[in-house]
């Protein structure tokens, strides 16, 4: 296996002590793999011209561990339509000459942080096999946990002051904020949320502060009008391949829905890839680049999110965790043995915490997948679906509510349905082979949904057909079933569930 290394995780493998954690545990994988990691010709040049000469010495010295590429794929007019339509200086046309070796299939693997060459390898239909960082790790961790150094345990709060300041981790920090440790202890008896390895290294932090209408925002331009904020004050996660940014913005859009504010907000620089690889995170999400804050070490950039949008229908992720009561609803089946692996969040009393650790990517993602043979396949993005985990008359309960976002019908084949499954699904890749198989006939489809809200209280199959959701026992459903908006408003009322999410 060739993988094909973009010039800038180089430079962070051999001079960066900021990324050391994500490049670290990077080439740790590719050493366990026995992957071959290679250099394009025109990223050696590249290299070579960087502004810093400790950087061009380290990597001369280093060169020779890597695989230089002999030659240049051909130029093909699909690369030609991608130059034209994307390139605009230099690294643009270095950024295609890259996919073009992907392309021309001698290489396997491209892994960069750049969110342009993403763009790009979607045009050119190479997309999957073109990675993120962490997109990566989270491939290579699903395909091999055996491999994995470490366990990642369940997020918990902590007081700043039972946490060791001194740990590498906060290094970033103290770069980008003069003073942080003397803020950090003064924080002493406030909570953080965090998450850490079974060997005790710290994986991410994330610290939230609600503020009021009266809070003063002169720093920051255009000034912020008055209204009730929630603040991410201090915010990172590791990218290792367990998905924790996306739980810890489940986090931070929990506490935004518990405190009824009107905007999240994040301010941040934009100096490192770890900062825009935050940067994209939260863009994916719904934050906008809003402006400035003036802060001793430069200005910072500001991020916002309106929380009280209106849903967007088409693009789920951009206005989450906000769905319209006014769109259609069905119920799911999913089964008890998969049920708590996908949504951990939905955990019954009779299950047991420390089964569901937070040590598998899918436990982790807001994003997940759904397999299903269902007879109904017409679900459009913005779709409500209620999951109900099958058990019998005293068993069966409704547990969660996802809100659709993508469907992949007319699956052409295994390889592919493995691609679309892997990353996000609670199988392994010989049980989706068995699902892809199950019935030629009937082929499986792919329901790709963000994960919503857990019901407080669980409404068992005998009282949804005292309710009239479900007809009788024989009528439990077996693929997706679509119920009326009363029978969902029903399911909410009964639920004793926070409605704060739904906009009429």
């Amino acid at each position: 296996m060739k993988v094909l290394l973009d010039t800038n995780i180089l430079i962070h493998r051999e001079a960066s002590k900021v990324l050391n954690e994500e490049i670290g545990t990077l080439f740790n994988w590719l050493d366990k793999l026995g992957y071959g990691k290679c250099i394009h010709p025109l990223s050696a040049q590249e290299l070579e011209k960087h502004s810093d000469p400790n950087v061009v010495k380290t990597i001369q010295a280093k060169i020779k561990n890597y695989n230089l590429l002999k030659t240049e794929a051909p130029e093909t007019k699909e690369i030609v339509a991608v130059r034209e339509k994307y390139d605009k200086n230099d690294n643009d046309n270095i950024d295609t000459s890259l996919l073009k070796e992907l392309f021309a299939n001698r290489v396997d693997i491209l892994i960069t942080e750049d969110r342009k060459m993403h763009t790009k390898a979607s045009d050119l239909g190479i997309s999957s096999s073109v990675f993120t960082i962490d997109d990566f790790l989270e491939k290579v961790t699903s395909e091999n946990p055996e491999l994995s150094d470490y366990n990642v345990l369940s997020v918990r709060k902590e007081y700043f002051g039972k946490i060791d300041i001194k740990d590498s981790f906060f290094d970033s920090f103290r770069v980008d904020y003069e003073g942080f440790d003397n803020w950090f202890n003064k924080k002493a008896d406030e909570e953080a949320y965090i998450c850490q390895s079974d060997k005790g290294e710290m994986l991410a932090f994330l610290y939230v502060k609600r503020e009021g209408t009266d809070e003063n925002y002169g720093d920051i331009a255009p000034v912020f009008s008055k209204k009730k904020r929630l603040k991410i004050g201090t915010f990172k996660v590791i990218s290792n391949g367990f998905k924790l940014g996306e739980r810890f913005l489940k986090i931070v859009f929990d506490n935004a829905l518990n405190y009824h504010v009107d905007d999240i907000y994040v301010t941040l620089f934009r100096k490192t890839e770890e900062h825009e690889r935050l940067i994209g995170l939260l863009e994916d999400w719904g934050f906008h680049e809003h402006g400035v804050k003036q802060t001793p070490t430069g200005d910072e950039l500001v991020f916002v999110k309106a929380f009280h949008p209106e849903p967007d229908h088409e693009h789920p992720k951009l206005t989450y965790p906000f769905v319209d009561r006014n769109r259609r609803y069905f119920l799911v089946p999913i089964y008890p043995q998969y049920h708590t692996d996908l949504l951990p969040d939905s955990i019954l009393k009779t299950e047991s915490p420390k089964d569901f650790i937070e040590n598998e990517p899918h436990r982790n993602a807001i994003q997940k997948v759904y397999i299903s043979r269902s007879i109904f396949r017409d679900l459009i993005p913005g779709d409500i679906i209620v999951f109900y985990r099958t058990g019998g008359l005293y068993k069966a309960v409704t547990t969660t509510i996802g809100i659709v976002d993508e469907v992949k019908n007319g699956i052409e084949n295994e390889e592919q349905f493995i691609q679309l499954c892997r990353k996000r699904s609670v199988f392994p890749d010989d049980e989706l082979k068995a699902h892809w198989d199950y019935n030629k006939y009937n082929k499986p489809f792919i329901v790709n949904f963000l994960y919503l809200y857990s019901f407080p209280k669980r409404l068992i199959l005998k009282r949804l057909i005292e309710l009239g959701i479900i007809a009788d026992v024989r009528s439990a459903p077996r693929g997706f079933e679509q119920i009326t908006p009363e029978q969902f408003n029903l399911i909410l009322r009964e639920s004793e569930s926070d409605e704060s999410f739904i906009v009429d």
